[in-house]
C-alpha cells in the first residue's frame, strides 16, 4: 500500500495520507490496515465516508507516530465484492436486509425490482451494489433465498454463504477422484520402507471419520525405541496442478461446523484411500525417530512408507489405559506416554507456553437442535499425540531449514542427497513475538491487581508466562490471567520466511501431520520429498508465498465460520433457558457492555451498560473494566457474576443477559 508525503498539522504532529484496506467493526467504526504499518488506523463511525468492510481506501492520519493512530477516510479507491446473508424485512415498495455479519453494521436497502420474489422474514443472500453519498444505507440486490430465518438448515446454510464456503465439489474433481487407483501396486510397496510388521495404531476422537496419522513403536536391541510418526501420503494421490489439487488450493482447509464437515478433499480420499483405517495397507510419508528412554533423539529418518494399522484407539480408551486399565497394548501405550511426558518437559524447559485448552461441542437431536453442551478437555491421551506430532513437525522443518547433512538408508535412498547446501524454499508455520504494547498493558493491569510479574525484567518471557499461568491455577484470577495472556499473542501464519514459532519455543516449525485437512501440509510433503530426492529448489515454487498467504486467510475464515456455527447453537441452546440464572465470568468489556461466559455451558451473552440502572457506567479500557461514575463500583474482566437470561436473538446470534444481585 502506498504512502504520501508527510506534512505537519497545526499542532506540529505528523500528518499523512495512507492507503489500506478497511476492517469494519460491529459498532460502525473501522480500522484501516496498511501494509508495513505496525498499528492499524482507527476511524470513528462518523468518519468512514460510507466505506465497507474490505474496501481499499485513502485515509488521512492525524499522527502517524502515535501508538494508536487515528484518522478519517477521504476516498474509496476500490470497492470490495461484498456479499452477505441476512434477514429480509419487507415493506410496501421496498425492503431492508439486516445482515448476519457484524462486519456490515448497516441494514441494506433493497429496491422493489431487486427483491427477486423474496418474502418477509426469509434469510437471503445479498450482493451490495453501492452506497451513494446522500443515502443513509447501502443498496443491494437479493441473489438467493436461503429459507425462513431461525430454522436450523437455513441458519447453517447462511453461515456457509456468509463465509463463502464451498457447497460441493465440481464434477471434474469428483470424476478424477473416482478414477484414482483403489489398490496399491506391488511396485509401489517395494519402493517404500515397509512398516507393516511393526506394531502401528491410530489414536483419534471417538467420532473421527478420517485418520491421517498413526504411531508405530518397537524396542531396539540397544535399549532405545524406534517411534514412527506416519502421516497419510496424500500427495501420492493428489498430483500437483490436477483438478483435485486446484480445488484443494481454493479451499485451503477443511471446515468443521457443529453439524457437518466441509472437507478439503473428496470423501474417497479423506475417508478411504488416505484414511489410516485398521487392518488395511496404507501409503504414508513418515518421520521415524530413535529415542532413548530419556527421550533423547538419537537419530531420525524421513521418507515414504507402507504401514498396516493393527488397531484404532480413541482418546478415552487411551486415557483409561494411562489411568491403569489393562489392555493387550498397555505396555506400548505407557512407553509412548512416558516418552511424551519427557518430550513435553524438555519442550517446556526450552520455551513452550502451556495454555489451557477446552473445546465446546454440542450433542444434537435428529433435527439438529442442541440438547446438551459437552466440554472436551485436553488430557494425557491428547498430549501424547500432540507431543509426537509436534516432534515430527519440528524435525521436518529443521531438516530443511538447517540444511542438515543426513545420511540415511532406505529403499528409495531419498535422503542421500538431502544435505546439499542450496537455498531451499519451504512452508513454515510461524508465530511472532507478543505485541509489546499489549504486553505492557497486560503487565500494568496485573500489577494493579496485585499479581506480581517480571515481564519487564525477564529475558525469558515464555518461562515467565508459564510461571504466571501455573501460579494462577485454581486461584480466583485464573481465568483473567489465561484470557489476557492469550490476547497478547500474535496469530500464527504460514509463510516461506522463517522467524520461528514463539508460542512453542521452536526455531523451526512447520505443519507436516494433517495433509487430509490442511493444504500447507500437502505442500510440505511435496517440498520435503523433492529435497530428499534432489536436494535443491525449483523455479516452480515462485508463487509459494502467495499460496501461504491465501492459506492463512482461508484458515482464519474457517475459524470464524466455526465460531459462528458454535455461537448459533449456543443461542439456540440458551433460548430454552430463558429466565434462568447462571453463574458466570466476565469474558470481555466494551464501551457498550460486558460479555459474560456462563460456567455451566460456556455460552457467552451480553450485559448492556444501558441496563445497569444503579449508576452511570464508563468503559475503562486500560483497566479492562466498566466503572460507576458516582459509586466507583467496578465490573472487571475475569470477575464472577450471576446473570439471568433476558432475551435471545437466533437471527443475529445474540444472548442478552441481566445482572442478578446475590
Amino acid at each position: 500500500m502506498s504512502r504520501k508525503k508527510e506534512k505537519k498539522n497545526k499542532d506540529g504532529k505528523n500528518k499523512q495520507y495512507l492507503s489500506g484496506k478497511v476492517d469494519m467493526t460491529g459498532s460502525g467504526a473501522a480500522y484501516v490496515v496498511v501494509q508495513g504499518l505496525a498499528n492499524d488506523i482507527y476511524v470513528s463511525r462518523d468518519k468512514t465516508k460510507h466505506a465497507l468492510d474490505g474496501d481499499t481506501v485513502r485515509v488521512l492520519v492525524k499522527d502517524i507516530k502515535a501508538n494508536r493512530p487515528e484518522g478519517r477516510i477521504v476516498d474509496i479507491t476500490e470497492r470490495a465484492e461484498n456479499t452477505c446473508s441476512g434477514t429480509l424485512q419487507l415493506l410496501q415498495n421496498y425492503g431492508f436486509v439486516r445482515p448476519d455479519s457484524q462486519k456490515i453494521p448497516h441494514d441494506i436497502f433493497i429496491p422493489r425490482n431487486k427483491l427477486n420474489d423474496a418474502a418477509d422474514g426469509q434469510k437471503v443472500l445479498v450482493r451490495i451494489t453501492g452506497w451513494e453519498e446522500d443515502d443513509k444505507n447501502p443498496s443491494g440486490e437479493i441473489t438467493q433465498i436461503l429459507g425462513m430465518a431461525g430454522e436450523h438448515a437455513t441458519e447453517m446454510n447462511s453461515i456457509i454463504e456468509e463465509f463463502g464456503l464451498p457447497h460441493q465439489f465440481p464434477d471434474k474433481v469428483m470424476k478424477d477422484a473416482e478414477l484414482l487407483h483403489k489398490t496399491i501396486p506391488a511396485s509401489e510397496i517395494s519402493a517404500r520402507r515397509d512398516f507393516r510388521k511393526i506394531l502401528t495404531f491410530t489414536i483419534d476422537p471417538a467420532d473421527a471419520k478420517d485418520f491421517d496419522d498413526a504411531l508405530s513403536i518397537r524396542r531396539l536391541n540397544n535399549g532405545n525405541y524406534e517411534i514412527g510418526v506416519h502421516i497419510a501420503d496424500v500427495s501420492h494421490y493428489v498430483r500437483e496442478h490436477s483438478a483435485i489439487d486446484e480445488e484443494a488450493v481454493t479451499r485451503g482447509t477443511s471446515v468443521y461446523l457443529v453439524d457437518r464437515v466441509i472437507p478439503m478433499l473428496p470423501e474417497v480420499l479423506s475417508n478411504n484411500l488416505c484414511s489410516l483405517r485398521p487392518n488395511e495397507d496404507k501409503l504414508c510419508f513418515s518421520a521415524v525417530f530413535e529415542i532413548s528412554p530419556e527421550a533423547e533423539i538419537k537419530s531420525e529418518w524421513f521418507g515414504k512408507t507402507v504401514i498396516h494399522s493393527a488397531r484404532r484407539f480413541n482418546y478415552d480408551e487411551v486415557q483409561e489405559i494411562i489411568d491403569g486399565k489393562a489392555d493387550p497394548l498397555s505396555g506400548e501405550i505407557l512407553i509412548l506416554n512416558g516418552l511424551a511426558r519427557k518430550l513435553r518437559k524438555i519442550r517446556m524447559r526450552q520455551g513452550s507456553i502451556a495454555f489451557e485448552k477446552t473445546e465446546t461441542r454440542f450433542r444434537l437431536d435428529e433435527q439438529g437442535a442442541p440438547v446438551e453442551v459437552v466440554f472436551q478437555y485436553s488430557n494425557e491421551a491428547h498430549e501424547l499425540i500432540e507431543d509426537f506430532m509436534l516432534l515430527a513437525n519440528r524435525k521436518v522443518a529443521e531438516l530443511v531449514g538447517r540444511h542438515k547433512n543426513e545420511s540415511q538408508s532406505g529403499k528409495e535412498g531419498e535422503a542421500e542427497r538431502a544435505g546439499k547446501k542450496h537455498k531451499q524454499v519451504f512452508v513454515y508455520r510461524v508465530h511472532d513475538v507478543p505485541d509489546i504494547e499489549k504486553l505492557e498493558k497486560f503487565s500494568a493491569f496485573l500489577h494493579k491487581s496485585g499479581i506480581k510479574t517480571n515481564f519487564h525484567l525477564s529475558e525469558d518471557l515464555p518461562s515467565e508466562f508459564n510461571r504466571l499461568i501455573e501460579g494462577a491455577r485454581a486461584k480466583p484470577y485464573e481465568n483473567i490471567v489465561n484470557m489476557l495472556a492469550i490476547r497478547t499473542m500474535a496469530k500464527a501464519i504460514y509463510t516461506t520466511k522463517n522467524i520461528g514459532h514463539y508460542g512453542l519455543g521452536f526455531e523451526y516449525y512447520t505443519h507436516f501431520t494433517s495433509p487430509i485437512r490442511r493444504y500447507p501440509d500437502m505442500l510440505v510433503h511435496r517440498l520435503l520429498y523433492h529435497y530428499l530426492r534432489y536436494g535443491k529448489t525449483t523455479e516452480e515454487r515462485n508463487n509459494l508465498e502467495e499460496i501461504c498467504k491465501s492459506c492463512s486467510e482461508l484458515e482464519r475464515a474457517a475459524e470464524e465460520a466455526e465460531r459462528a456455527s458454535v455461537k448459533y447453537k449456543q443461542v439456540e441452546y440458551i433460548a430454552m433457558h430463558k429466565g434462568e440464572v447462571f453463574e458466570g465470568l466476565i469474558s470481555g468489556v466494551t464501551d457498550f457492555g460486558m460479555f459474560v461466559e456462563m460456567k455451566a455451558n460456556k455460552c457467552e451473552g451480553l450485559v448492556r451498560i444501558r441496563d445497569l440502572k444503579d449508576d452511570y457506567y464508563i468503559f475503562d479500557e486500560s483497566n479492562y473494566c466498566i466503572k460507576g461514575k458516582r459509586t466507583g463500583k467496578k465490573y472487571q474482566l475475569g470477575q464472577e457474576v450471576s446473570v439471568k437470561v433476558k432475551k435471545t436473538d437466533l437471527v443475529r446470534k445474540y444472548i442478552d443477559l441481566e445482572l442478578v444481585n446475590r
